[in-house]
């Protein structure tokens, strides 16, 4: 969009991005807050992570096939 006409979001997709951002940032900080046991922490840390990117790949091209894939 400001560097290239390839990638085309509307302030929709600015706004689910971003709310996914913040989603799995707060709950992470919540982690790292509150579990003490250091390899639980890292297990559940990667899990957030993990299901993030899967969110994020499945709105942008559909791996799933569901509803709110991308085009």
């Amino acid at each position: 969009m400001q560097f290239t006409d390839e990638v085309n979001w509307t302030i929709m997709d600015f706004i689910i991005a971003g709310s996914l951002l913040l989603t799995a940032g707060l709950i992470s900080e919540f982690v790292m807050r509150k579990i003490t046991n250091i390899n639980f922490k890292m297990g559940l840390i990667a899990a957030i992570l993990i299901i993030l990117i899967l969110i994020w790949i499945e709105l942008a091209v559909g791996i799933f096939e569901t509803p709110f894939a991308g085009d």
